[in-house]
């Protein structure tokens, strides 16, 4: 393999993209250790504590059930903002578009953009638009940025997990990277499969009740579940173990994972989160999480262990145990 060339792996959210990052991206910008890279950067002025985050959505197709670009950029940015522990309050959207777009479908996306921002309480604020030549994109990119306020002193970050903590999710896994690959490839399905695309700052609200508890939030997109939890384990120099019996799933999800041979814990989500929060906490945590809209089905799937420290392993159904990695390459490209 020529090491000089980008690839499409190199987007996936897994071993390469964590490569390219801390091989070139990072020591030339800015020189952020692993431990202190999380969903948004956190910045103090004047003693306020603020998370700011920026983001580009490539997806294809742009439109799909559950949600479209527009739609996925608003609610992605206020996610990793959110995962922070921060209120998002405020966006800029960047739009390059290919000559030839349909003025109808930028209008049924900006509308989207706006209604996800009034619902989440987020404004936009700035912007840019760009049209590049036919053939020169795919149809539409948008770039967002966002920024949040933090009002309060909890510390949360994906160091934080410690030997004990309970790993929770609010819901099905996968459902957003099987909706885009089945509307990609055509496939006939008799489920009515969606993107789980939502904004989760006021899930999250309700889990900060639990104040110094909550250790970790993060929410698992490109790479999945899998790879999140393993970014989490090296970053904490903690294991991890699942029990795969409580992962949740839909059952349409698991049966096209199964028919096509993906494991659905490397499928991207777009409106899931991970919790990992001290053992005391848990059993609180989960049930605010299920009183919530976006948590009827959560979860609580592992523990952290001091053993194995940056190894994350499954319980699996069948019976033994097996090691969970970063997801190599890339399995279903431009998911968000």
């Amino acid at each position: 393999m020529d090491n000089d060339l980008i690839l499409l792996g190199h987007g996936s959210g897994g071993k390469l993209s964590h490569r390219l990052l801390s091989d070139l991206v990072l020591p030339i910008l800015s020189g952020v250790p692993a431990s202190g890279q999380n969903d948004a950067a956190l910045i103090t002025h004047n003693g306020q504590k603020f998370a700011f985050t920026t983001d580009s959505y490539v997806v294809d197709p742009i439109f799909f059930p559950g949600g479209n670009i527009g739609s996925l950029a608003v609610n992605g940015t206020i996610n990793d903002i959110a995962m922070m522990g921060a209120r998002p309050l405020y966006m800029s959207v960047g739009l390059i578009m290919e000559e030839g777009f349909s003025r109808s479908e930028l209008k049924t996306i900006l509308d989207t953009m706006r209604e996800a921002a009034d619902k989440a309480g987020v404004a936009i604020v700035t912007g840019d638009t760009k049209v590049v030549p036919r053939g020169k994109a795919d149809k539409i990119f948008i770039n967002t940025s966002g920024v949040g306020v933090i009002e309060h002193q909890l510390v949360i970050g994906g160091n934080r997990a410690q030997p004990g903590d309970k790993i929770l999710i609010n819901g099905a896994i996968g459902d957003h990277g099987i909706t885009i690959l089945a509307q990609r490839e055509g496939l006939d399905l008799v489920s009515d499969i969606q993107s789980d695309c939502a904004a989760l700052n006021d899930l999250t609200f309700e889990i900060l009740k639990e104040g110094e508890a909550v250790h970790v939030l993060r929410d698992p997109t490109r790479g999945g579940v899998a790879t999140t939890l393993k970014e989490i384990a090296l970053q904490s120099q903690v294991g991890m173990i699942l029990d795969e019996s409580s992962l949740p799933y839909n059952d349409a999800v698991k049966g096209v994972c199964a028919i096509l041979g993906l494991d659905p814990l490397y499928v991207a989500n777009e409106g899931k989160l991970l919790l990992i929060v001290a053992p005391q906490a848990a059993e609180a945590a989960l049930e605010r999480m299920k009183a919530h809209p976006l948590g009827r089905q959560s979860a609580i799937i592992g523990e952290v262990t001091e053993d194995t420290r940056g190894r994350v392993e499954i319980n699996a159904i069948s019976g033994g145990t097996r090691a969970v990695e970063m997801l190599a390459g890339e399995q279903l490209p431009r998911i968000c």
